[in-house]
């Protein structure tokens, strides 16, 4: 699959560069792609670094949104013919003290943080993996064989599901299928699975 990383800090960077071992190909994205240089050398031949811009015209299969969520509205609104019919990954997490009032409304609302993003990528297929993991587990514990750490997802639709599961699951972790996107509160900042880094086991009990 051709993966396009909007966002490569922590979260993005890791897993651009895992997909990447993992064998596809992987468009890392910032403002600054000049700054990539050292990730796109760590993830090695199946990855490039280039503008968000390019990304989108790249025309990627899948898209990972790993940017702070008050940066969504604008990428939603200006890339919004380049995004339509792809599987979109949302990987962000309103934070008010960071992402200000946009952030505290979501929160306060009776939309999911992933329905948001759905309504604002409204041609997209979103799906919601990636936001619950600490970063550092994200980068150390991939490619495991036993005692996976699970991932929980949630998606919109059967290709979106699909598609986040195999990414998942290739690069060493657990995929643990929460339902569609009005299921994922218990994933959301403060709630019941946010910042669990457990086994499937754990995870399926935590959510029952």
């Amino acid at each position: 699959m051709k993966i396009g990383v909007i966002g490569s800090g922590n979260i993005g960077g890791s897993l651009g560069k895992h997909w990447a071992q993992a064998g596809h190909e992987v468009l890392f994205s910032s403002r600054h792609p000049e700054r990539l240089n050292d990730i796109v050398r760590e993830a090695g031949g199946n990855s490039r670094a280039v503008s968000v811009e390019k990304a989108f015209e790249e025309n990627a299969d899948v898209y990972l949104l790993a940017v702070p969520f008050k940066a969504l509205d604008k990428i939603a609104e200006l890339y919004a013919g380049e995004y339509g019919g792809k599987v979109i990954i949302d990987a962000t997490n309103p934070y008010p003290e960071r992402d200000g009032e946009k952030a505290q409304e979501v929160r306060d609302s009776n939309r999911n943080a992933s329905e948001y993003t759905a309504m604002k990528f409204n041609t997209a297929r979103t799906a919601k993996a990636f936001n619950t993991i600490y970063a550092d587990h994200l980068k150390n514990r991939a490619f495991r064989d036993s005692d996976k750490l699970a991932v929980p997802y949630a998606a919109q639709d059967q290709e979106s599901k699909e598609t986040t599961r195999k990414l998942i699951e290739a690069i060493g972790f657990d995929a643990v299928y929460v339902g569609d996107l009005t299921q994922t509160k218990i994933m959301d900042p403060d709630q019941k699975i946010y910042g669990k880094s457990v086994n499937r086991q754990e995870l399926e009990k935590l959510m029952s």
